[in-house]
């Protein structure tokens, strides 16, 4: 018995972060907008008035103020991005079978057999519609038979719009497209295709499997499968994001505050460093009291997407102040890092993060070889 065929489909919300910066201040729409472009920090995302000028993610901030001095450069509200994300999460939710979240504002479906009951495209228009209205964000998608190939159609009908690739159709919308456009064609990639007289995905297809391996490898291999339109990728069923926690139930009870703090502080320093084992981020912290008799108090909040002790450790602290009873003895004390996601690469470009990351690797290392607790922070001794 034949499977059916493969219905998957790729949402991508529209330069997400400056499109929420534009919902939250209207005055901004139709202005060269960059967020993340900081004095010393790289580009994270741009609206396309901000790319007329050759502004792109990633680019480093001088360079992007010359090319567009009049650009309104955000150091970006990354609690506002992570709410708007779990916004268009919980829509999608609502209405898809199965879905996966590639991303704070990337995700994709798959309605494989669903076409017995509905038609897919006229569904996707409909959900499309829905989180515009609801959120006020624009987003586009792509329709197809599997998940490049939707992701690709996602990229063409940018922005705003949506594209259905026709099963069987594949290699006619590849062919002319760039050699890049495939995901995976990074720069040296593509000096080595443009020295083998490779500029098109047909040139691809046309230069043969053997050739592309001899040069690329395995990539060859891959990238010939993929220039006829053939990719495997499953769609992930997401879950919601797990959470990270540490607690201590002290052996007596205490209101030594200068003790309580050191006691966040290495709370905070272990979960962090699981994190980060985990290759993985979070977008809300809590904290958790429980006193002498037995009361229990949590407190969160959204905080922007990070795995660094520096920055997840104020949060902690700003909310054990606004929740502690000054002198109450406490029973328990408990830090939880929620909103897991992977997609670490978004968020680290809002900074010059590339020393941090390079410092915690290599205290983590160090803890890896002596132990957890042979390198604490000055506040936690």
């Amino acid at each position: 018995m034949n499977s059916p065929q493969r219905i998957i489909a790729h949402f991508d919300l529209d330069s997400f972060f400056v499109s929420v910066e534009i919902i939250n201040n209207p005055s901004l729409k139709g202005l060269p907008v960059i967020v993340g472009g900081q004095e010393r920090g790289v580009v994270s995302t741009c609206n396309y008035e901000a790319r007329k000028f050759g502004v792109h993610s990633a680019m480093p901030s001088s360079k992007a103020r010359q090319l567009c001095p009049q650009g309104i450069f955000l150091k970006g509200n990354y609690a506002e991005y992570s709410k708007y994300s779990k916004w268009v999460t919980d829509i999608i939710a609502s209405e898809a079978p199965l879905f996966e979240k590639a991303s704070v504002d990337e995700f994709y479906i798959d309605l494989t057999g669903m076409d017995k009951f509905f038609k897919p495209l006229q569904w996707t228009i409909n959900l499309r519609e829905r989180i515009t209205k609801e959120t006020g964000l624009p987003i586009s998608f792509g329709l197809a038979s599997n998940k490049m190939m939707a992701k690709m159609a996602t990229n063409q009908a940018k922005p705003n719009g949506y594209l259905q690739i026709p099963f069987g159709k594949e290699k006619d919308f590849l062919s002319p497209l760039p050699a890049s456009e495939i995901p995976g064609v990074g720069a040296q990639s593509k000096l080595i295709l443009q020295a083998m007289g490779i500029h098109t995905i047909n040139d691809i297809y046309k230069a043969g499997e053997a050739a592309l391996e001899e040069r690329l490898g395995k990539m060859g291999t891959d990238l010939y499968y993929k220039s006829q339109g053939l990719h495997t990728g499953e769609v992930s069923p997401y879950h919601e994001a797990k959470s990270i926690s540490s607690e201590n139930t002290f052996q007596e009870n205490i209101s030594d505050i200068k003790f309580l703090n050191a006691e966040l502080v290495r709370l905070t320093e272990k979960i962090c460093y699981e994190l980060r084992k985990d290759a993985k981020v979070a977008g809300c912290v809590a904290i958790k009291l429980r006193f002498a008799d037995f009361e229990t108090i949590t407190r969160q909040t959204t905080i922007p997407y990070t795995c660094a002790d520096d920055e997840v450790i104020p949060m902690v602290k700003a909310l054990f102040d606004k929740t502690y009873k000054k002198g109450t003895p406490i029973r328990l004390l408990g830090v939880k890092l929620s909103e897991l996601t992977e997609d670490a690469v978004q968020t680290s470009l809002f900074s010059d993060v590339e020393k941090k990351n390079d410092l915690y690797k290599a205290i983590d290392n160090v803890k890896d070889r002596f132990g957890k607790a042979f390198v604490k922070r000055a506040s936690s001794n």
